[in-house]
């Protein structure tokens, strides 16, 4: 957990409290929304309708959640997907950025701030965090990632990250 302080480098009053409780809103309203995709992925087989289904109730439940969206592999290519948010960017320069570095880890990449990032593709410059969870398919093999990015500083924690890889579960039940 990533806690604000004072020049002085002492905690400022009250932050520690005021993050907690944002952690146990985030957890109550991800628990809802794991409900709702639950039952809605089970209407359509198709993993396309299920992925754009995610996708559409997470941008539009999660206030901070500025582009979401999936970014697949095609011929060795990190081509977008579906997605809710500004124009993206449509393929990514390999081996580079946020999503790349997700993928090549094989794990979910938690960002503060993107501009600090190496590398990091500014597909829109009013991005500025992100977190991105690589996408499996019903084998287990990583074929893309979800990227979420914020408007906001630091907005992504650990409650983001769990929760995100247990509704990509949902597309291949």
């Amino acid at each position: 957990m990533f806690i604000r302080t004072r020049k002085d480098g002492s905690p400022k009053s009250g932050v520690r409290r005021k993050e907690k409780m944002e952690e146990i809103k985030k957890e109550g309203r991800y628990g809802r929304i794991y409900k709702q995709l639950s039952e809605l992925v089970l209407k359509s087989n198709n993993a396309q309708a299920r992925m754009s289904t995610i996708i559409a109730v997470l941008h539009h439940k999660m206030d901070y959640f500025f582009w979401t969206g999936f970014y697949m592999i095609e011929d060795g290519k990190m081509t977008v997907n579906a997605y809710q948010g500004p124009v993206a960017c449509q393929i990514l320069e390999k081996d580079k950025g946020v999503c790349w570095a997700a993928f090549n880890k094989n794990e979910t990449v938690v960002v503060e701030d993107v501009h600090a990032f190496p590398g990091h593709i500014a597909c829109d410059s009013r991005s500025n965090s992100e977190i991105v969870v690589p996408f499996k398919n019903k084998m287990g093999k990583t074929i893309g990632v979800l990227d979420v990015d914020s408007s906001t500083k630091g907005s992504f924690s650990e409650t983001d990250a769990k929760w995100l890889e247990k509704i990509l579960e949902l597309v291949y039940l």
